[in-house]
């Protein structure tokens, strides 16, 4: 790769050319090492103003994770202690330094510099450097323009500041938080646990890049920790900033700035919130929001209410794989995900809302139950969907980050008529909406609430009606007084730039829009009429035509209009005076005239007053149109929303077979009666034919579900699918099910799969009894808790313990709905003393094949029904692993021994015949010690004397040798068989042994 970094002579280079060129690279060289080393997880970029550069640790970074190969790295400067081979360097150029801040802002969370020349060059000499920008994670606002100039922004960067405080035993969290890019702010202030319980579920639901904590406090150092571990888990980036930026101080007066409302700082609810108002101070100094003047009166602020939505864990996010995995391991079709799944928005603002609907599940009835309505109303007009999505919202820009741009003044004529476009198009929108929904004249029973157990009709009855309402009230009221308000734009916009040039992409103030404008246009003109007189001149002195066939004029780069010949046809002008050859290429000779040269000039010097005077201009058109900002955002939440539900009536339709209505209960109302549930994810995937399962967890019958079966046999399925069809009723979303009863649940907890995290000091089993320690103190009657495999990762009597207390916990305390998938089938017992705990199996088809190594072929059904099965089948799913012969036989033989250690007593006439009691312990076991002692050596004993029988045979050939050995055995067992059979501990060994 060709380092642009330094400009190559034509010239050849000599010795002091290579010296002098060693001399600037050891200068920038040690420039670049004086600077102040990065904090860890930052990339350091320099600014070339043609390029990037990054140096050192920065630049290997780049090449590996970006450029994807270290030949990209070029080393500059004399050998050092630290650099043995020179100090590494790569350039990138502008499109690329964009492809990579991005990916590594938004994708691998890390923090970035951006260093520019303090003298302002750009060369051999720029050795010192300031930092001119740096974003993180959290805080993308610096570098916003330049990484999303060409592509939309389609998650909102939340960055937050936590601070904690304890008093009188009482551990208060104050949470104040920031989307720069949306300019919204909020606090939460509330009593946590331990855990962070709280803490966690508001991080999930706000979906945080990063967070400010406080770097170090003694007296919370124990609980700094926790909480540094809770944001680890949750993938948020850490920023550790001084105690002192976390004080009240000039807070009041900042936000009196900063906010939209002209209500003091002081007066409002949220500045009562004393330990979340010091963490907006540190939100306020982090991200120099006072720094620019276009942040002053553009932000909002609101409290957020945790018990507003269904609470998530970190756990939940990741079980249900809600959103995609941002380092591409998680797979990379988009059906991976249930947002990549449910995403089929058309806007880029439609596209943030779905993922905040997905984080924030609603607990609101009333809510839950419109969002419903309008799905199905969707679903159901196919022509008023379809109009919807591809006549208007296709063709909806981001209002949200075109204000923005009008504010910071960064805007260019193009957003006002992207704005402008917009505007045309509303009031089809509105027809659209105002026609899409005809309520029926003689509908009486439209405005009727339904009751919990009843039915929803559709089209039929008061569909049509509450439909109507629903748009009406949602959405067309709102577009109805937003597109009254920007009839003005729309009108300013054809009062001053010139349309017509819109079909050739040039944006341009009219020229007749001001008085000095329309004089240098006419003064332009005049010169382009001369220059069509010289065209004409030139032609009929060469004998050409103006066709543009042989006498080519144009306007170059370099020279301005110019004229140009083939090679061919040049001759003409070789012995004519009055002709000036500029240049000659392959295209042909390019020339000029001196009349030409003089009108070239003038053009240039008026096209500069020309543009001067319209930029001006421009500046005043964007100015304006700024003034319609507040319309246009408020413009941008109705369009989320429209874009949002028709994405969720669309995925309802597009799926195998298509999602249906869930009936909603309020809390404690009724119980989660699902049939013929799917995996919306997995069902969609190439060559899976979907096995669909009931799920019933009725209150006081089957609240608690325990599922046993074989190994892949779809426990883990069946209970992610329930967990994940819950949220998706409580988003307002239809589900995949043939019929599907859902209580409002307040929060979906998981403790599925075993993970560890060895670089930050958390093994397999540790990870695993955090996750249901927190699912132990959050739980209650109202929420749903999926566990599988708990206590797999310590030792079985140990996991077994564990897990049976857990489950009677859950069960007789916490009496949450559960379901537990295990294989651990002792604790289907406990069926037998609660009354509402169920045992379900995934039931498997076992044939005796003595083909294969284990003696029997299995097959999977995936269907979850009634009653225990005893066997997990470990070892038949090892050999479809294609593990080797000898160990998948060994680990049969290993574990009939264990089998043949336990024995099973015969069912009852009133038990399930699959069920399996838990496995009584050998006669030997309960003997005295004594007798255990003696048999012990007993049996140590006669295999000491069968030993030294064995060596004392003669040398033979394998097969006499174990003869040998057999009958050496019969002798030593006929010396010890009296003794033998009178232990009744050494006879039981040895009759399981031999």
């Amino acid at each position: 790769m060709v380092n642009p970094q330094y400009p190559t002579k034509a010239k050849a280079k000599g010795p002091d050319d290579d010296l002098k060129k060693l001399e600037d690279d050891n200068r920038v060289c040690t420039a670049i090492r004086k600077l102040p080393q990065t904090p860890e997880g930052t990339i350091r970029l320099f600014d070339r103003s043609d390029f990037y550069c990054a140096y050192g640790a920065d630049a290997l970074y780049v090449a590996t994770h970006h450029y994807k190969t270290l030949t990209s790295v070029k080393r500059l400067g004399s050998p050092t202690a630290t650099d043995p081979e020179g100090l590494a360097s790569v350039t990138l150029s502008h499109a690329v330094a964009q492809s990579f801040l991005r990916d590594a802002l938004t994708a691998k969370q890390l923090r970035v510099e951006i260093w520019e020349p303090e003298s302002g060059g750009v060369g051999r000499g720029a050795t010192k450097w300031r930092l001119a920008k740096a974003a993180s994670p959290g805080n993308l606002g610096p570098l916003e323009d330049l990484l999303f100039a060409h592509t939309d922004l389609l998650a909102s960067p939340v960055l937050v500041a936590i601070r904690v405080q304890v008093k009188d035993g009482v551990k208060t969290v104050g949470v104040a938080y920031a989307d720069v890019s949306a300019r919204e702010m909020g606090v939460a202030e509330f009593v946590d646990n331990d855990l962070f319980s709280n803490t966690e579920a508001l991080l999930i639901q706000l979906g945080v890049k990063e967070a400010l904590v406080v770097d170090q406090d003694k007296a919370l150092d124990y609980d700094l920790s926790k909480l540094n571990s809770l944001l680890q888990r949750c993938g948020i980036v850490i920023t550790p900033r001084k105690k002192s930026e976390f004080t009240k101080g000039d807070v009041e007066q900042d936000l009196n700035r900063l906010l939209r409302s002209s209500l003091l700082m002081a007066t409002r609810p949220e500045f009562d919130q004393r330990v979340a108002m010091s963490s907006m101070s540190a939100i306020v100094s982090y991200s120099a929001l006072m720094a620019d003047s276009a942040n002053f009166g553009a932000y909002n602020l609101k409290t957020h209410d945790l018990s507003m939505y269904m609470r998530l864990d970190a756990s939940a996010v990741r079980a249900l794989n809600l959103m995609p995995d941002p380092t591409g391991l998680g797979g990379s079709t988009k059906t991976m995900s249930v947002f990549g799944l449910l995403n089929r928005c058309k806007t880029a603002q439609g596209t943030r809302l779905l993922a905040q609907w997905l984080k924030q599940p609603l607990v609101n009835r009333h809510v839950i139950l419109q969002r419903q309505d309008l799905v199905e109303c969707l679903c159901t007009k196919d022509e008023f969907r379809q109009a919807l999505t591809d006549d208007f919202l296709k063709s909806m820009p981001d209002f949200h980050r075109i204000s923005k741009r009008f504010q910071k003044g960064a805007a260019s004529l193009e957003d006002v008529v992207r704005v402008y476009q917009a505007v045309l198009l509303l009031p089809g929108l509105v027809t659209c909406l105002e026609t899409g929904v005809e309520a029926p004249q003689d509908d009486q029973d439209g405005d009727a609430e339904m009751g919990d157990g009843e039915k929803d009709e559709g089209a039929e009855g008061g569909g049509e009606k509450r439909w109507r309402g629903l748009i009406d009230e949602l959405w067309l009221a709102q577009l109805q007084e937003h597109t009254a308000s920007l009839v003005t734009y729309q009108e300013m916009v054809e009062t001053t730039i010139d349309l017509s040039e819109l079909s050739r992409h040039n944006f341009a103030i009219k020229a007749d829009f001001d008085e000095g404008l329309k004089d240098l246009h006419a003064q332009l003109e005049g010169v382009r009429d001369q220059l069509d007189v010289e065209h004409h001149r030139v032609a009929d002195d060469l004998e050409m035509d103006t066709d543009g066939k042989v006498l080519h004029f144009e306007h170059n780069a370099l020279y301005g209009h110019c004229f140009r010949l083939t090679r061919k046809e040049a001759t003409a002008i070789k012995n004519k005076k009055g002709y000036i050859e500029l240049k000659s290429q392959t295209n042909g000779v390019h020339f000029t005239t001196k009349p030409l040269k003089g009108l070239n000039e003038e053009h240039r010097n008026i096209q500069k007053a020309y543009e001067k005077k319209q930029s001006g201009l421009v500046k005043d058109v964007i100015g304006i149109a700024a003034s319609y900002c507040e319309v246009l955002e408020a413009l941008n939440t109705v369009l989320a929303h429209v874009d949002v539900i028709a994405s969720l009536a669309n995925s309802a339709l597009v799926a195998p077979i298509p999602y249906v209505k869930p009936t909603v209960f309020e809390r404690g109302a009724g119980s989660l009666k699902l049939d013929e549930a799917r995996h919306p994810c997995l069902e969609v995937q190439e060559g899976i034919d979907f096995i669909a399962n009931d799920v019933h967890l009725e209150r006081d019958t089957s609240e608690f579900c325990i599922i046993t079966g074989p190994n892949a046999g779809g426990k883990s399925v069946f209970i992610r699918q329930t967990a994940l069809i819950a949220l998706l009723a409580q988003i307002g979303a239809f589900v995949p099910c043939a019929s599907a009863e859902v209580p409002i649940f307040d929060s979906v907890l998981c403790r599925v799969g075993a993970g560890d995290s060895q670089l930050k000091g958390v093994s397999t089993f540790m990870a695993e009894m955090l996750e249901t320690s927190a699912i132990l103190r959050q739980a209650s009657r109202d929420s749903l808790v999926i566990i599988d495999e708990l206590g797999r990762g310590t030792s079985t009597y140990d996991g077994f313990g564990l897990a049976w207390a857990i489950s009677e916990h859950l069960s007789t305390v916490t009496r949450a709905s559960v379901l537990f998938a295990t294989h651990f089938h002792e604790l289907t017992a406990l069926a037998n003393e609660v009354a509402h705990v169920q045992n379900l199996h995934v039931e498997a088809h076992v044939e005796a094949n003595p083909n294969t190594l284990t003696g029997r072929d299995i097959t999977l059904l995936y269907k979850v029904l009634p009653g225990v099965c005893d066997q997990s089948f470990g070892i038949h799913v090892a050999e479809l692993a294609n593990f080797p012969e000898e160990v998948v036989k060994l680990a049969k033989r290993k574990a009939d021994d264990l089998e043949d250690f336990g024995s099973q007593p015969a069912p009852t006439d009133d038990t399930d015949t699959r069920m399996a009691a838990p496995r009584a312990p050998p006669p030997s076991a309960l003997l005295p010690a004594e007798e255990i002692a003696a048999g012990t050596a007993l049996v140590e004993a006669f295999l000491d004397s069968w030993a030294v029988a064995t060596k004392a045979l003669p040398a033979a050939d394998p097969d006499a040798r174990v003869d040998a050995e057999l009958e050496a055995l019969k002798g030593v067992y006929e010396e010890y068989r009296e003794r033998l059979e009178a232990s009744e501990w050494a006879r039981e060994v040895l009759a399981r042994t031999y």
